[in-house]
């Protein structure tokens, strides 16, 4: 297929490029050994291994025969689809990055990215033709548009006609490792989104860290990808399927719905998928009022913290799966600690432990060690963590202040040395010189019965400094909530400084695509007035 293989210095290392360990070779070893194989599925669309192979192969010569080399950035602002896959592949055949782009982002959030990362090439598709126009114009930056499903203006470049080119002049180029795969933006929802470079050394991290983590897993494993590709949680979601050469069932995007969610992990024999907590409440409700019969043998959690609430429902739902929590950042690839089914019950609330290949500290601000029990930022080094945040020097030397990756998140640690989640650094409320972790006052918030959704933020105050506000969407058929009538739950739970000084119902939390809830736009919506609040 290639009449030379060369690395990025030209000289011949065929030997050294077959054995590199990165989800491309992985690929074109299930294409070769179990070819016929479904790969992904993806609503009526079924792809094999060969086909996924040989796709993604004929993109990189396109992108190749286009000017593309390695190193170039290519934006990738797409619904979840099959396409995504194979054009993540194909960027990353020739040593190019792939940049996955949020598609709910305004036009000049994605000129930024656009800016930031350099891409003069972006894979996209008709629906989201009118945002990149708009980014293309604002920037002036974009060379060439790719559109998967072809929307006839000559001036994009359709993705099935390049698919459909003759690949024979794809060059062999050797692509070591500690190549970046993918720059994953962060959320941003503290300030501008950074570039976490991820490595393929750090996907294959994250596909062992996945891979030791499952119990009873089996070769007619159908792991199911509900999360948007553009998201770590989505994209990384892959790396064990490629190491493993199990099928991937990819959900699309839209209006979350879960009766269709629970009706396609019965057809299509899901044995594991994860969600946001979000969409578990939904899910378990569903399955609650009518049951499936699912082949499910692991759930799992992450990207925004879950309720004990939701975890209960969880677990009695699906009574026959094990109720795993995944958690972790971006920056880690994403996963850094897992609590495995065993122990979903008696440790409900935990984290679990750091997984095998991650050292972790938790330290006080000076970055001591701080004592079982105590609260402290978590820390952390590995094969999973990124290279660093794209031309940002200065916040990845911030991050990697001390040697150690620094998370944000402040944990404790009980004696058995499981993990749990007080509050993001950022999020803690000092109010009359005591912290407030809003996390435990979310928690608190979830167990009482009118409410469905809790965020607490901080809001100003001449006395205490800053009290906590709680911002809450109701279950339905609630009516009514007072801060009054919700005090003897509070009372019961929260030491009384801890207590939110109002409450703020709305009808749906602000949150980003990865299911997280935008603090910033409550704290600028209801955490600047003073009025009727309590001493």
């Amino acid at each position: 297929m290639t009449a030379t293989t060369e690395s990025t210095n030209g000289s011949i290392t065929e030997p050294l490029r077959s054995r590199r360990n990165h989800w491309n070779n992985q690929v074109h070893r299930h294409a070769l050994m179990t070819p016929g194989r479904i790969a992904i599925k993806y609503l009526d669309s079924a792809t094999t291994w060969r086909a996924l192979d040989e796709r993604s192969r004929a993109f990189a010569a396109a992108l190749h025969r286009r000017g593309v080399r390695f190193g170039d950035r290519v934006l990738m602002a797409l619904l979840n689809r099959t396409e995504y896959i194979e054009a993540v592949l194909g960027a990353n055949l020739i040593g190019a990055i792939p940049v996955p782009v949020n598609i709910r982002m305004s036009p000049a959030e994605v000129s930024y990215l656009v800016t930031d990362s350099g891409a003069k090439v972006v894979v996209t598709e008709k629906v989201l033709v009118p945002l990149l126009d708009a980014v293309r114009a604002a920037t002036g930056a974009i060379d060439t548009m790719i559109v998967v499903d072809g929307d006839g203006d000559p001036a994009h470049l359709d993705y099935e006609a390049l698919v459909a080119e003759d690949p024979s002049d794809l060059p062999g180029i050797d692509v070591p490792e500690d190549t970046v795969a993918v720059i994953m933006y962060t959320s941003g929802t503290t300030g501008k989104p950074k570039g976490a470079m991820l490595t393929h050394t750090n996907l294959q991290a994250q596909a062992v860290t996945t891979i030791n983590a499952a119990v009873g897993s089996s070769d007619d494993d159908v792991a199911s990808v509900v999360p948007p590709i553009f998201h770590i949680a989505g994209l990384a979601g892959f790396a064990p399927v490629f190491y493993r050469g199990i099928r991937a069932v990819i959900h699309p995007l839209g209006a979350f719905d879960a009766d269709t969610m629970l009706d396609t992990l019965e057809r299509e024999g899901t044995t594991s998928v994860f969600m946001v907590p979000a969409q578990w409440q939904a899910v378990c409700a569903a399955q609650r009022a009518r049951p499936r019969d699912l082949a499910l043998r692991t759930i799992s959690w992450g990207a925004a913290p879950a309720s004990d609430t939701v975890l209960t429902a969880m677990n009695e739902s699906f009574p026959q799966a094990l109720n795993m929590t995944a958690f972790g950042q971006t920056e880690m690839s994403p996963v850094t600690c897992v609590l495995q089914g065993k122990d979903a019950l008696r440790k409900i609330g935990s984290i679990g432990k750091v997984v095998p290949a991650v050292t972790a500290r938790i330290v006080d601000p000076m970055m001591n060690d701080v004592k079982p029990g105590e609260v402290g930022e978590i820390v952390y080094r590995g094969p999973n963590l990124m290279k660093g945040y794209w031309q940002n020097p200065q916040g990845t030397a911030e991050a990697f202040r001390g040697g150690w990756f620094h998370s944000g998140d402040l944990v404790r640690q009980d004696e058995e040395g499981f993990l749990y989640v007080v509050d993001r650094a950022k999020d803690m409320i000092i109010s009359g010189g005591e912290n407030i972790y809003c996390a435990e006052v979310e928690n608190v918030l979830y167990g009482h019965p009118k409410i469905a959704e809790a965020a607490v933020i901080g809001r100003a105050h001449e006395k205490w400094g800053e009290v906590p506000v709680a911002v809450v969407v109701l279950a339905d058929g609630a009516g009514e909530l007072t801060l009054a009538e919700l005090g003897p739950h509070l009372d019961e739970n929260l030491a009384r400084f801890k207590h939110p000084k109002d409450l703020v119902i709305i009808g749906e939390l602000p949150r980003n695509a990865s299911g997280k809830v935008v603090k910033p736009e409550l704290r600028d919506a209801y955490g600047s007035k003073d009025a009727g609040l309590a001493d």
